[in-house]
């Protein structure tokens, strides 16, 4: 099972305020946790929405709203892909990151190709495999 850990965003980031030596530091152990256990696929850090955009579709059209957006607490200001075997397990892992108080951390499970069913064809399967080969290649 595969899940996002969406670290919500706050005031200190959204503000553009780096995290000191000792909190990249920590983060940067608990990285190390994470891929030593083989439960990382990925993680970043993002930039504050002052630097990003929102594109919104319409019947009328596409709208782009340059950031930055005014409600931190539903903004994201990191994440990990963590592969494990349950929500539980998700939970257990999350609960070790060295996060100060005010901190939330959003968890949501990735959708596989088997929870589809029958709309995922397997013409459209076998084009989902191939886009992922491709996106794989590119990362190596």
């Amino acid at each position: 099972m595969r899940f996002m850990v969406i670290l919500k965003a706050n005031e200190e980031s959204e503000a553009g305020v780096l995290p000191d030596e000792g909190t990249l530091a920590a983060m940067g152990r608990y990285n190390e946790e994470l891929v030593k256990a083989g439960v990382m696929l990925a993680g970043e850090g993002l930039q504050s929405s002052a630097k990003g955009a929102r594109v919104q579709f319409a019947d009328t059209g596409i709208t782009v709203i340059d950031g930055p957006f005014t409600e931190a607490k539903e903004l994201i200001a990191g994440f990990w892909l963590i592969q494990v075997g349950s929500k539980e397990e998700a939970i257990e892992w999350v609960k070790r990151c060295p996060l100060g108080g005010g901190a939330e951390v959003e968890i949501r499970q990735v959708f596989e190709a088997d929870d589809f069913g029958a709309n995922l064809t397997p013409e459209l399967r076998d084009a989902e495999e191939r886009l992922r080969a491709r996106v794989s290649e590119r990362q190596q």
